[in-house]
């Protein structure tokens, strides 16, 4: 397999329709809005006697199944709910706040990890953040009678993941106020820690707190999914990268025999992944094609 067809460099279309929608995140969008609008439409209206009137209650059955309780932390039979939870949202606001993120800034985060990867990766947050707040909630005392919805804690984990990778790009915060992406990221992560030492609204911040760690781990680390078979099978899950090793006795060319390989390659890999190819320069760029060349000669392809 030649360096340019790693899962992690190849470049994927995002343009985005309702009718086609094309992408990971626009299939991610439509399912959210479709349970959204599943969520609205069986939607329940009550009367309650309250202080000598009547009290208008709206009841979401859809949001009631699919939500997650802390208490189903221990209930194995319905861990599902750890990942449906993140595909209802309990107001108009709320989802219109999630997938506005997600369109404008995970576009740019699924190009980069490309299409499946991004799905594991949003998934995988979606699950974490659920995770953590419910063992939170069965440690600090008995949770919500109220089940958590919503896709925060992946799409701020996406949020900081853009801000990590694309950290000088000016973003627009609130969709008015240009700034870096990593001062977006560093606001998001202190407002959710403030949010979380407080209290003041019934927000699960420490979901959105186990996302933006789990975006940095996957970042820092060098993680990828896509070796998860392979990592189970060789004990080496989440391995950083393939071990290539790179042989150049003169500093200008590259040894191309199938000897020891230093770690050049494994480097030069990791800075690709992380601040994409432009940042390479010319050397690190011919010794990538030259090894490119290597693997596809060695593997018969032209």
């Amino acid at each position: 397999m030649g360096i340019y067809d790693r899962e992690y460099y190849r470049e994927e279309p995002t343009g985005f329709s309702i009718r086609k929608p094309g992408t990971v995140i626009g299939w991610l969008i439509v399912i959210n809005l479709v349970v959204f609008l599943a969520s609205a439409l069986f939607a329940k209206e009550s009367y309650e006697e309250y202080g000598g009137g009547f009290v208008r209650i709206v009841s979401h059955p859809v949001n009631d199944w699919l939500g997650l309780n802390a208490g189903d932390l221990v209930k194995p039979w319905l861990w599902w709910r750890f990942l449906t939870y993140g595909f209802c949202h309990a107001s108009l606001v709320h989802i219109f706040g999630n997938m506005i993120g997600l369109f404008f800034l995970g576009r740019a985060v699924e190009q980069r990890y490309g299409q499946r990867e991004f799905l594991r990766i949003y998934l995988a947050m979606i699950v974490v953040a659920g995770v953590v707040w419910a063992a939170f909630e069965l440690l600090v005392g008995a949770g919500p009678t109220v089940p958590v919805v919503g896709a925060s804690g992946a799409v701020v984990g996406v949020i900081v993941l853009f801000a990590l990778n694309y950290p000088r790009v000016t973003v627009l915060f609130m969709m008015v106020i240009p700034m870096p992406a990593w001062v977006l990221g560093v606001i998001v992560v202190a407002s959710d820690l403030y949010g979380a030492s407080t209290q003041a609204e019934q927000i699960a911040y420490q979901a959105h707190l186990a996302g933006s760690a789990f975006a940095f781990l996957y970042w820092r680390l060098g993680w990828n999914f896509a070796r998860l078979t392979d990592g189970f099978a060789s004990g080496k899950l989440f391995q950083r990268r393939p071990r290539l090793r790179v042989h150049h006795p003169d500093d200008e060319a590259v040894d191309r025999s199938d000897a020891a390989l230093d770690g050049e390659v494994d480097r030069i890999l990791s800075k690709l992944h992380r601040q994409g190819r432009d940042s390479l320069t010319r050397k690190e760029r011919r010794i990538l094609e030259t090894e490119s060349q290597r693997l596809r000669e060695k593997h018969g392809r032209l």
